[in-house]
């Protein structure tokens, strides 16, 4: 009698569980993979294609608002060196369609940082700008507005993930993030520094024909700021979806 109650609990406990798993609702902007697929990598970057017009709208049940534009404090360059160095300093940095990226390639090994390779066709920059020092021989203290297009932008994320449990379910955390980027276009501007016209044609004129080497001056701290945004959006998701949710059996 024993044994025939336990065989009946088995298979109730059995189905209970079975059930559960089709009654899990799997979030519109998770598309999932098969874990051992042997086309993984290939899935993954879909899912995160899948994932983009998601990000760009934001999504209210994990508590992502719109990752557009992507904000940023500042960006401090020093152009030219001397006591009289033209310096740059952008703040309430505003960058926009950093969201239309496609991955282009994703690739997961064991025990190993994952890497991705991701395209931006296009990205525009507004800030408020502010500069020193002489450039072309003329003073250039003032204060504006500055704006760049950088175009046909790729950039190549090497991280690490580890898992955790909460509530005997198990979780992802992007520990570290890395990226390194590469801008082949870049146009840029300034408007209304002190209202002088002077200031304003030098400066530009400088950009146009400088505007690689400014860019150059401005990567190391685009790429630090722009991998910890891109940590964050990440681990806004992470720490509220469940591993297995991005995985069918």
């Amino acid at each position: 009698m024993i044994d025939y109650l336990q065989k009946i609990f088995i298979v109730a406990a059995a189905i209970v569980y079975v059930q559960a798993e089709k009654s899990k609702v799997i979030p519109p902007y998770i598309k999932q993979c098969i874990r051992d697929d042997p086309k993984l990598n290939e899935c993954l970057a879909a899912e995160i294609n899948h994932l983009r017009p998601y990000l760009k709208e934001g999504i209210d049940e994990i508590e992502l608002p719109p990752v557009e534009p992507f904000r940023m404090d500042s960006l401090s360059l020093a152009i030219t060196g001397g006591s009289n160095g033209y310096k740059i300093t952008l703040r309430d940095i505003d960058l926009y369609g950093a969201s239309n990226f496609s991955i282009q390639k994703v690739l997961i090994r064991p025990n190993a940082p994952f890497e991705g390779k991701v395209r931006i066709p296009k990205m525009t920059m507004d800030a408020k700008y502010a500069s020193t020092g002489v450039l072309l021989v003329l003073p250039a203290n003032g204060n504006g507005s500055f704006h760049a297009d950088l175009g046909d932008v790729t950039a190549t994320a090497k991280g690490i993930l580890s898992s955790y449990y909460k509530d005997t379910e198990k979780y992802y955390n992007l520990d570290f993030l890395e990226v390194d980027l590469v801008i082949k276009k870049a146009y840029m501007v300034v408007t209304r520094v002190n209202n002088n016209r002077i200031i304003v044609e030098a400066t530009n004129l400088f950009l146009r024909e400088n505007g690689q080497e400014v860019l150059q001056v401005m990567m190391p701290q685009l790429r630090t700021k722009l991998a910890a945004i891109f940590k964050r959006i990440v681990n806004q998701l992470l720490t509220h979806v469940p591993a297995d949710t991005f995985f069918s059996s």
